[in-house]
């Protein structure tokens, strides 16, 4: 890969990572919820799956990730139920009227991680938009192993460092601003249970 060609892939990556979805309202939830170590969690969560996707669509196996049927579907609904589930937590710790520090989030670091790896490989077609965005910078003819480390590298630093910023982002808001950070986290929590019907009734 040339170095111009990486800088684009990582400024393609970032732009999409950036995008509101609901791995950004889960990143931003389990940082608001449970601090910065719950956030990172489900970060590297999301990381790890479109580091899966990518290998799928390195591999050429596109077809066979849309074929997953049966599969996709339990994924599918249980991503919907774990944006349910924190949406809802978020939503009626908004309403109980701390005034302090938000609570810790139930549940582990992996809980966390295991969430954003969940959440990503629910929407099983973005291996498909990988298969179409990747030949627009690589030769996918002749992938080098070099490339494919370099594709890895640029994937973590590119996804794994925007959804990093939004872990800082709802951090300061937290402890900074905590009134505005309790209507943050009641918006998370509708946002959240509002991608979980979403994510349920899209094809």
């Amino acid at each position: 890969m040339s170095v111009a060609a990486m800088l684009g892939l990582a400024l393609a990556m970032m732009a999409l990572a950036a995008l509101p979805s609901s791995s950004v309202l889960l990143v931003v939830a389990c940082s608001l919820r449970g601090g910065r170590r719950h956030g990172l969690a489900a970060a590297l969560g999301i990381v790890i799956g479109d580091l899966l996707f990518v290998g799928l669509a390195i591999g050429g196996v596109a077809a066979l990730a849309q074929a997953m049927g049966a599969v996709f579907i339990v994924v599918k609904v249980a991503a919907a139920l774990l944006l349910l589930s924190v949406g809802l937590r978020l939503l009626l710790s908004s309403r109980a009227g701390h005034s302090q520090a938000l609570p810790a989030a139930p549940g582990s670091l992996c809980t966390s991680a295991i969430a954003g790896l969940v959440v990503t490989l629910a929407d099983v077609k973005a291996v498909v938009f990988y298969a179409s965005l990747l030949p627009l910078f690589v030769d996918m003819q002749s992938v080098l192993p070099g490339d494919v480390l370099a594709i890895a590298a640029i994937t973590v630093a590119a996804v794994g460092g925007v959804k990093l910023l939004y872990v800082l982002l709802a951090q300061r808001l937290v402890q900074g601003l905590p009134v505005i950070a309790k209507r943050g986290e009641a918006a998370a929590g509708v946002g959240l249970i509002a991608a979980s019907g979403v994510l349920l009734l899209k094809d």
